[in-house]
């Protein structure tokens, strides 16, 4: 072994350490499959990034999860896939370039289509490479020779064998209807693409006069505007004061048409006047009454939201200036009669923030009825998919079961064409893989498809799906755990879901872990608005990426939010500093050690003993809430065994040996310290992948990176009980004195007597074979250790297991004090046995439990009584001396 230890920094720089590893771990290829059907595989797709722009800390905290389970399944033997890639995602890019492209003075129109699609694949590859550099920063094991782009052919390819196929069965159709407008980018939208917001808003009340002029009828709308594409008024068919006028006509105001009074049970008799206008063009509820009742579909607006020549004197104008033009005109032609304020809720766009308009248009949908009830049923055999948490399942299924036919098209360029075409003369269309032979008399669909239609194919299509032999497609899928926000069941995993069963009769993953959302320290969401967000490329810049990555990883629970916190990340920096000081203490007295000289088989001090027990406690524990997916509990027990057993006990203790002449109990110290630091480092690795690679390269090491070590296993071996036990009595006697120490302001260096009274000979024996860890840490001047002893009468004493303690401080003790101090510690003890035996009275825990759980409670409340008793028996000495 070189002398590299010696040369560790006396302070943890993320920078020095994290610098070039990442390309290390590349040369080595490391992260790339191995295709060793020895090994069972396992399967990750990243959630593929926009390439609209950087990543935000909601990105890195989705993908350091995962990191995490690729990181330790490597380790556990798989034959592990983490499959890397990004989505074209059409609104989204397509409105920055467009927006690039204005600041330039230009426009996707006088470019034309190809020059347009040109731009934006330029702008697809500036912004790739910022999202590959992130993951780099973050350290990220992705398997690059896999990665895809929901663009690139093979999925393009895949995309338009799922819509000839649906086409085919049906399942895909093309027809006028109401649809999500957004005016602002000109496309349509899903039902799930749209935001609803409360609006302060207004009913407009007003009479259309009958025809007949026998007088008018009442009718309220939101939306004045849209009167003028009215073709009916409806009202119900039950509704005594109208069942006179059902089939008579009405004028229209301003427009002048005459329309009729129709019956539809839709119409409810006991809101507002019970008649309401119809206007089919531009409300889904209309739509449907003017099918019924085949009405007239006039629509009176464009798709910039200007009025259009049906809209008459009110051509050209926004939808918005037209409302209050109109409302002023109706006013003064006592039309309107009435306006109510009305808060209501108004649907927006998710990508623009434009108020969306409810519109009538030609569009292509999917018939969601039949693969949603497939998905459904799945949910009720035992090869659904495992929601974590599960409550989510609940939402999944909701929207399930009450989905609506998908708009699928796009009015944009950027994204997968529609694989239709119409014939120029004949108007006939064709739908297909690849265009028509006679080619120069067909034109394809200008319309893309929705990004969600591409994505719900990701973790098949980028397999090499539509090819069933292709072999990462036979070897790697279904993928074993899709890791995302539950801000996405409905627009991402639901569709994934459907589509995967429907085209691969599997479902795509086994597992769907889902997160929250990132917020800032006050809980509020990260917005530009708010000005609250931050960059995590700046965190690694400050902390380092895996300061960053503990804290995301381990600052929640399954499916809550994480509220980001600058100190928390900090006090991660801090930890990562403890554990490179204490990995530099060990290599500094490992000088010349190898992995050859580890031996474990030597005679150990207590304290060898107890760290490695509580090592294979550590390994049992992560492992198990590891693959529960709880790593925030992982965190805290790494946390609690690294930062207090290791460093704070375990290094402290090893320095007895390692400071002393001993040379075999030097060699089994290091030994044990070399085997604890390797294991250690190897569980931490998933969750702070850069220090841990760092410390084990310089440690006496039997592999390459510790990227493809193996995982700790729990060696029952090396698992000693009674020495743990031994070790919490020293514990407790050294911090029982520190703390008595530390009431009467006595320093460590100040010498003192100590006096320990065993319960009986097996304690006293303790004791004496540990006497080197109680002068050391306690620092006597005179330590006597009986059984039976006679307590001093004017002394400070404290209760542990098994063993009294009482430090004669002669001056420093004042009787009436210590009894008051006394009483606060039987509180505590009586409060510790008053909750173990109210949870060993519980029949269902004793009956429930696992009998381990029982016993060590049973052994707490013995252990509780007894220190309880000897509290008791302590204050009774003292105030009888009084």
């Amino acid at each position: 072994m070189s002398n590299k230890e010696l040369e560790m920094a006396t302070k943890y720089d993320p920078q020095k350490v994290e610098k070039d590893r990442y390309d290390w771990w590349l040369s080595g290829k490391f992260f790339e499959t191995k295709n060793d059907h020895k090994k069972e595989p396992y399967t990750i797709v990243i959630p593929p990034p926009n390439v609209t722009g950087r990543l935000h800390l909601g990105h890195a905290w989705d993908t350091t999860l995962q990191d995490i389970l690729t990181r330790m399944k490597r380790m556990q033997g798989y034959d592990v896939l983490w499959l890397p890639g990004m989505d074209h995602a059409g609104i989204a890019t397509q409105a920055k370039v467009e927006e690039q492209l204005r600041k330039e003075g230009k426009n996707r129109y006088n470019l034309g289509r190809e020059k347009f699609l040109e731009e934006t694949w330029k702008w697809k590859e500036e912004y790739a490479s910022f999202i590959r550099e992130q993951w780099k920063k973050l350290g990220l094991g992705l398997d690059y020779t896999k990665e895809r782009f929901t663009l690139d052919e093979g999925l393009s390819k895949a995309v338009r064998e799922v819509f000839v196929r649906l086409y085919e069965e049906g399942l895909i159709y093309r027809g006028e209807y109401i649809i999500n407008w957004d005016p602002a980018t000109k496309t349509a939208l899903s039902d799930i693409e749209v935001i609803y917001k409360d609006v302060q808003g207004a009913f407009y009340h007003m009479r259309y006069p009958l025809a007949d002029g026998s007088g008018a009828i009442e009718i309220a709308t939101t939306r004045p505007e849209t009167m003028l594409g009215d073709t009916a008024v409806a009202v119900h068919p039950e509704d005594e004061r109208y069942k006179g006028l059902i089939g008579k006509t009405v004028i229209l105001p301003i427009i002048g048409r005459e329309i009729p009074i129709v019956a539809d049970d839709y119409v409810d008799m006991e809101f507002g006047s019970g008649a309401v206008k119809i206007t089919p063009a531009h409300d889904p509820n209309d739509f449907e009454i003017g099918n019924r009742h085949h009405l007239e579909r006039v629509l009176v607006m464009n798709e910039d939201g200007t009025m259009n020549e049906n809209a008459g004197q009110y051509q050209g104008m926004d939808r918005f200036e037209c409302r209050k033009q109109i409302v002023k005109d109706l006013q003064e032609k006592g039309i309107l009669f009435k306006i109510e304020e009305h808060m209501h809720s108004v649907g927006h766009s998710e990508r623009s923030g434009a108020v969306v308009e409810p519109y009538l248009s030609t569009q292509w949908f999917v018939k969601m009825q039949p693969l949603a009830q497939a998905a459904v049923e799945l949910q009720k055999t035992d090869e659904k998919v495992n929601f974590v948490p599960d409550r989510f399942e609940k939402t999944y299924l909701h929207w399930m079961e009450n989905i609506r036919d998908w708009c699928i098209s796009r009015q944009l360029w950027w994204g997968h064409r529609i694989p239709a075409w119409y014939h120029k003369q004949t108007g006939e269309m064709y739908v297909g893989h690849e265009a028509p032979e006679d080619e120069e008399n067909w034109e394809q669909d200008n319309d893309v498809l929705d990004t969600w239609f591409s994505s719900a194919l990701w973790p098949f299509s980028t397999m090499g799906w539509p090819d069933t032999d292709a072999n990462d497609y036979k070897r790697y899928y279904p993928t074993n755990c899709l890791v995302t926000g539950y801000d996405i069941i409905f627009f991402w995993v639901s569709r994934m879901i459907f589509q995967g069963l429907k085209f691969t009769d599997k479902k795509p993953f086994h597992d769907v872990l889902i997160h929250g959302l990132v917020r800032d320290a006050d809980g509020r969401k990260m917005s530009k608005s708010l000005g609250n967000g931050v960059d995590p490329m700046d965190v690694i810049e400050k902390y380092g990426a895996d300061s960053l990555r503990f804290f995301l990883a381990t600052g929640s629970s399954p499916g809550h939010d994480l509220r980001f916190s600058m100190e928390k990340v900090e006090s991660v920096w801090n930890f990562a500093n403890k554990i490179w000081n204490a990995s530099r203490f060990a290599l500094m007295n490992m000088d010349g050690f190898t992995y050859e000289d580890i031996d474990l088989e030597q005679e150990m001090m207590v304290a060898d003993k107890w760290i490695l027990t509580r090592l294979h406690d550590t390994i049992e524990m992560v492992t198990r809430l590891s693959d529960k997916y709880e790593f925030g509990e992982v965190g805290r027990v790494l946390y609690h065994f690294i930062w207090d057993d290791l460093c704070d006990w375990y290094i402290e203790m090893a320095k007895v040996p390692l400071y002393g002449n001993d040379e075999v109990a030097k060699n089994t110290t290091r030994s044990v310290l070399a085997y604890v630091l390797d294991h250690t480092m190897r569980l931490l690795h998933p969750f702070m992948p850069f220090i841990t690679e760092e410390i084990w390269q310089n440690l006496p090491h039997d592999g390459e990176s510790i990227t493809v070590a193996s995982w700790p296993q729990v060696n029952e071996h090396l698992t000693d009980r009674q020495a743990a036990s031994e070790m919490k009595t020293l514990m407790e006697i050294i911090r029982a004195v520190r703390n008595i120490r530390a009431e009467v302001n006595t320093p460590m260096s100040k010498k003192i007597t100590l006096l320990l009274k065993a319960k009986d000979e097996t304690v006293l024996s303790v004791l004496e074979k540990n006497r080197i860890y109680i002068e050391r840490f306690c620092n006597p001047e005179e330590l006597k250790m009986e059984v039976g002893m006679k307590a001093p009468e004017k002394a400070m004493s404290a209760v542990v297991t098994g063993v009294e303690l009482y430090l004669p401080l002669a001056g420093l003790i004042n009787i009436d004090e210590e009894i008051a101090r006394l009483e606060k510690e039987w509180d505590k003890w009586n409060k510790e046995v008053e909750r173990v035996q109210k949870k060993l009275s519980n029949e269902k825990f004793v009956s429930k439990a696992p009998q381990a759980i029982v016993e060590e409670e049973r052994a707490k409340e013995k252990d509780y009584l007894a220190k309880r008793a000897a509290v008791e028996e302590r204050m009774a000495e003292l105030k009888s001396a009084t």
